[in-house]
């Protein structure tokens, strides 16, 4: 009977912790000048924004065939974040299949341009936000993942920290899937492109201590081996980053899951950065 009042008290102070937290969830419209369109993306700002004052802001990216409304459909995990951390989520749209780049093929999918500088932009014109790398993350699942990191890896400039879960971080094994074609020409034909623009070809760009970052990926994920892959590339030239894994696939089960992860690991490397 003790130990069943325990537990009623516990998920009543779960409700409560439910209600209390509101955090605003907004659908905005951005304006990209080298697309020449505009694009729809999710802003999440904690309940206590109005006294607030310049807050950090994490962007989370999105996979392939998805879009701006997804993690905030799809994870419940996320509604909470920014309250609990107190922070600014943002959830762009990266189109159906843009894998974050600006493609060499297709001038209408100028997304590395449009994340990293144009929806940074925007977002710091209308939201008080710390203008800064040391107040901005950015982290996604699948093509997101990979986008996490590509942009923050040739944008250090913009973001401190930088996560994924369960990404694409080798393009190279998959040169017929995603429309990654369509995106840099096939791999059989234009293979420096590929070269270029896959994560794991990207670490010469790091230096030690240039970024904060996590790498998230289940061990069942047909991503799992470009993860692990990653990992020890980066022990090799001494990078340091947190790495995860555990039982799961590729799915919003796992990341449902993950998303907590990034967003205390996020929290913490503000904090740190606020500290210095």
């Amino acid at each position: 009977m003790h130990h069943l009042r325990i537990l009623l008290t516990l998920v009543g102070l779960f409700f409560v912790k439910q209600s209390v937290w509101a955090a605003k969830i907004d659908t905005v419209e951005t304006y990209s000048p080298s697309m020449k369109k505009t694009i729809k993306a999710v802003v999440m700002t904690p309940e206590t924004y109005a006294n607030d004052k310049e807050l950090p802001v994490l962007y989370v990216l999105h996979g392939y065939s998805g879009n701006y409304s997804d993690w905030v459909k799809k994870s419940p995990n996320i509604h909470n974040a920014a309250d609990l951390h107190q922070m600014i989520i943002v959830c762009p749209d990266g189109n159906f299949g843009s894998w974050y780049f600006d493609s060499p093929v297709d001038p209408a999918f100028r997304y590395e341009t449009y994340v990293a500088t144009e929806l940074v932009n925007w977002i710091d014109s209308h939201y008080k936000t710390i203008k800064d790398r040391s107040g901005r993350g950015i982290t996604g699942l699948s093509m997101g993942g990979h986008g996490a990191l590509y942009l923050a890896f040739r944008h250090q400039d913009v973001f401190g920290a930088a996560g994924s879960m369960s990404g694409g971080v080798d393009i190279r094994p998959f040169p017929n899937n995603w429309d990654m074609a369509k995106r840099l020409g096939t791999y059989a034909q234009f293979p420096e492109r590929w070269e270029q623009n896959t994560v794991i070809n990207l670490l010469h760009l790091l230096t030690p201590g240039s970024l904060a970052i996590l790498v998230d990926c289940g061990t069942e994920d047909f991503f799992f081996r470009v993860n692990n892959n990653l990992h020890e590339k980066m022990l090799e030239r001494n990078i340091a980053h947190d790495y995860i894994t555990r039982p799961g696939g590729h799915n919003w089960n796992y990341w449902n899951n993950a998303i907590l992860y990034q967003t205390l690991f996020m929290r913490q490397f503000f904090d740190r950065a606020k500290a210095n």
